[in-house]
């Protein structure tokens, strides 16, 4: 499963603990250099709440380290911090890290730009498509992606093409399923009927998903009938929503999404893709409903998605999980309802 791969928290972790550490890596950056070394432990994939306010002292000291640090590891460390705290005003600090000639550095840098998520940034990682370091061309590629940098995608084509790495093959067709350039439908309908690549099937139905034909619909609805993994058919689900198929049954891609929320192990796989599809008021007045009767994951993981990609229609239903009478939904949806609050105008 590739929804943007995985560029939000790390579910292995309970959200209440996710969002835990971010404040604690927070309260840490407000030290300024002096509380650099022991932010490590905090950043691995966590990010602060939208609502958050960091002071810009600490994102400047961060942005400082982040290129002049005395040592790999507090310029690395100092990269990944601006990530978890959105660090936008060190965006120009992070380009520069970029052509550290250090991988360990220009990786964090990566990550952090991905985590900010500033599409104007984009252009600032295209020449790291083809870096000799894979961990840094893989990096680089899906950042790509991730920032819709349409113009790199000539670069992740010929990386692509040339590359003997699976690793940065699957890259690629996620990063190109991101950006949906209709020069690719033919790729990806390739990828959608590789019966032995279950990640070139995923980044293939997202693709065709993202590209919204109508003509690919039916193929889509029998590939997500068809499919057997959990991860491919997730991508599927995704993409027969995203051709409009909002239908909640029971057997329905959209309430197939839904479920896996329940999953802990491909729970972080259908949330992305929920964040993206609500986007859509069709897809987000379908999951309304769906609230009255859901578990407790499943209420925790809607709250987030709508916190991320809700509108004003979605403030009775997150003032509704923040009153609910589990305590765990209820402090969760307390936060959310807050980021929303936050990112309205």
């Amino acid at each position: 499963m590739l929804f943007l791969i995985a560029g939000a928290l790390a579910f292995s972790q309970s959200q209440g603990d996710t969002k835990q550490r971010a404040r604690t890596a927070h309260d840490l950056a407000k030290d300024g250099e002096q509380g650099i070394p022991k932010l490590a432990p905090y950043v691995t994939d966590q990010i602060v709440d939208g609502y958050v306010e960091v002071r810009p002292e600490a994102i400047e000291a961060l942005g400082r380290q982040a290129v002049s640090g005395a040592s790999i590891e507090s310029r690395a460390n100092a990269c990944r911090a601006l990530g978890i705290l959105r660090g936008r005003t060190a965006i120009p600090q992070l380009a520069e890290a970029l052509h550290s000639k250090d991988n360990q550095t220009m990786y964090e840098a990566l990550v952090a730009l991905q985590k900010i998520r500033d599409v104007a940034s984009a252009s600032r990682v295209t020449f790291l498509v083809n870096d000799l370091d894979e961990r840094v061309q893989v990096t680089a590629i899906q950042t790509a992606g991730m920032l819709l940098d349409h113009e790199a995608a000539p670069d992740v084509r010929d990386a692509m093409g040339r590359t003997r790495s699976l690793r940065v093959r699957h890259a690629a067709a996620a990063a190109l399923a991101m950006l949906a350039d209709p020069a690719d439908r033919d790729s990806f309908l390739r990828d959608l009927a590789d019966t032995k690549d279950d990640d070139l099937r995923a980044a293939g139905a997202e693709g065709l998903g993202r590209l919204n034909n109508p003509a690919d619909r039916s193929t889509l609805e029998k590939a997500f009938t068809g499919e057997h993994k959990v991860s491919p058919r997730l991508s599927e689900a995704f993409a027969v929503v995203s051709l409009g198929n909002v239908d909640t049954g029971e057997f329905s891609s959209l309430r197939y999404l839904v479920n896996t929320l329940n999953q802990k192990l491909y729970q972080g796989l259908a949330l992305p893709g929920l964040v993206e599809l609500a986007r859509d008021q069709a897809v987000r007045q379908a999951l309304y409903p769906l609230l009255a009767i859901a578990t407790k994951d499943e209420k925790i993981e809607l709250g987030t998605v709508l916190a991320r990609s809700g509108e004003k229609d979605s403030l009775p239903y997150l003032e509704a999980l923040s009153t609910d009478p589990d305590t765990a939904v209820a402090q969760d949806g307390i936060r959310d309802l807050r980021s929303l609050k936050a990112r309205l105008p």
